[in-house]
């Protein structure tokens, strides 16, 4: 461990006046570690036992969850003017797009950006609208947008031979062979942006529902993305590592088991632009994609003229009854408390493998969670709050991403990147990414639920380390790990044609299901797209075929 060996002071040949300077600079941090939902989760799977209901309450629809998909849905409902809904929050409030806040830095604790909706993704582009973040031209194809939101430059650098290089594709000193074959991708990927199937539809769109079901295209959902780029005679080790790391960054998981046509879909789903930015922008802010969820509370809150739609509590159980669904929620405080929702709708917000343990029997809708789970890989995010800032390697400066090439996480963001200010932050939070994707999923959460919070440090540090060296500790100050066992769902091969997700996607009685679960991964556009089109059926409205 390369912190504490400096700590002990192996580096005996250097002068003791230089190594006690050192040691002085160097803070120890204890690290907080949070598992967001994990107690209220190993509950409902061991079947705990609750208490008594002591209260009753009765809505037209109760939407379970507080994360991107239950806050679209009361959005939608509320701009609709139907008034009549409660969102139970959840163990989490934002779930994967929640932040924290230290000190006066904000800094994500998921989510921590989204790109430019395209012009299918109308939902994200009216959200964006009725926030103001899209100023004027919501429906046109270069909408204005806020320049705060804007991601800033300098967005993105790799770390690669000692330098940082701008992008994240590596480009600089390859073998013209391997520059073909990148040249050669990315020009796929522009075709692909608009290739249309034999039914008319584009072939890759976000929402993903809304993508060709020509079956030629769907054919690479049979294959891994490293089998489709072998097949293809992609070989370029640079371009290799990159595919694989985006697929790590998205989805949370390899590219050997990811499939083929989720790993183009990553690219060539997503074109929309801006009028005011370059092509490649994103949106973002300090604490990640919360800001769009506060922006949306705000939003129902207004709406409403109250804020008593959101309660506080975890669903424990959903029971379909001739009045409706009956949902009995726990409170967790000091003293657990429990109580009941009436309603006419219910619509089911959050992961699968939560809703499994709430309903009695959720084969009833056509999924089995034996067969059609989709899996779910681990993550940690962890929020590094820096007095000042270590000393860079020569080439790009200090970016929003910053990448270290076959790091082995995903690099970390620049919580004060955002900050409109004439002199750089003295104080900063950079927020490490790290999927724990070199091991089966469950193996990782194991090593995550029994790991020290010393060893979950080094883990979450390492990039960082690579980065920086022994500097990096001489201004770190606080750390928090968040540590997501479930953080997402992870498209594998034959995710498209998963029948129990088809299933649950097309349900509209009493018990509505709205999840990016139901895509098969997790992202802001198909997460709001299940909850605005829930809200939808509640409304009467059909859903986009």
């Amino acid at each position: 461990m390369r912190r504490r060996s400096f700590l002990l002071g192996a580096a005996t040949a250097a002068v003791a006046g230089t190594a006690g300077y050192y040691r002085s600079r160097i803070v120890e941090t204890t690290p907080e570690v949070h598992y967001p939902g994990m107690q209220a989760g190993h509950a409902l799977r061991d079947g705990a036992s609750w208490p008594q209901p002591s209260a009753a309450y009765k809505h037209e629809v109760v939407i379970l969850g507080s994360g991107v998909a239950g806050l679209s849905c009361a959005w939608k409902l509320a701009r609709e003017g139907h008034t009549d809904f409660l969102v139970v929050q959840g163990p989490e409030l934002a779930g994967n797009a929640a932040a924290g806040q230290r000190d006066g830095l904000d800094y994500p604790l998921g989510a921590h950006y989204l790109p430019l909706p395209s012009l299918a993704s109308t939902h994200v582009r009216e959200m964006l609208a009725d926030f103001g973040i899209i100023e004027r031209g919501a429906n046109e194809a270069r909408p204005y947008y806020d320049e705060s939101a804007l991601a800033h430059s300098p967005q993105e650098r790799l770390l690669r031979g000692g330098q940082w290089e701008e992008n994240l594709l590596p480009m600089s000193g390859l073998p013209e062979e391997d520059l073909a074959q990148h040249r050669k991708f990315l020009a796929l990927v522009g075709r692909l942006h608009t290739q249309t199937g034999s039914d008319g539809r584009k072939v890759f769109c976000i929402p993903l529902t809304l993508s060709s079901r020509d079956p030629a295209w769907r054919a690479l959902d049979a294959i891994t993305f490293k089998q489709w780029l072998e097949r293809e005679g992609y070989t370029s080790p640079a371009l290799h590592w990159y595919l694989n790391y985006c697929c790590r960054d998205d989805y949370g998981a390899q590219y050997d088991v990811v499939s083929a046509w989720a790993g183009l879909h990553y690219f060539a789903s997503r074109d929309g632009h801006a009028a005011n930015a370059g092509e490649g922008a994103v949106l973002t802010w300090p604490g990640g994609l919360s800001t769009l969820l506060q922006r949306m509370r705000e939003a129902i809150t207004s709406k409403l003229g109250h804020a008593n739609w959101l309660a506080p509590g975890t669903v424990v159980r959903l029971q379909e009854t001739p009045a409706g669904p009956l949902v009995t929620c726990l409170a967790l405080s000091a003293e657990p408390a429990a109580y009941t929702v009436q309603a006419r709708r219910a619509v089911c917000a959050m992961p699968l493998f939560v809703a499994q343990r709430i309903l009695p029997d959720i084969r009833g809708y056509g999924y089995d969670p034996a067969v059609h789970a989709p899996p779910h890989a681990p993550w940690m995010v962890s929020n590094f709050v820096m007095d000042g800032y270590p000393a860079e390697a020569p080439g790009e400066p200090l970016s929003w991403d910053n990448v270290v090439y076959q790091g082995k996480a995903l690099g970390y963001v620049v919580s004060t990147h955002q900050l409109l200010r004439v002199a750089r932050s003295p104080r900063s939070v950079f927020t490490a990414y790290h999927a724990l994707s070199g091991q089966a999923p469950q193996a990782a959460r194991e090593w995550l639920a029994r790991a020290s919070p010393q060893e979950l440090r080094t883990e979450a540090a390492s990039d960082l380390v690579a980065a920086y060296g022994e500097d990096f500790w001489r201004h770190a100050r606080q750390l928090e790990i968040t540590v997501r066992g479930h953080a997402m769902a992870s498209p594998l091969c034959g995710y498209l044609s998963n029948p129990g997700l088809t299933a649950l996607r097309d349900v509209d009685g009493p018990v509505l299901f709205a999840h990016a679960d139901l895509s098969g991964y997790s992202v802001f556009e198909e997460a709001s797209w299940w909850g605005v089109v829930a809200a939808g059926r509640i409304l009467g409205q059909k859903p986009p075929a």
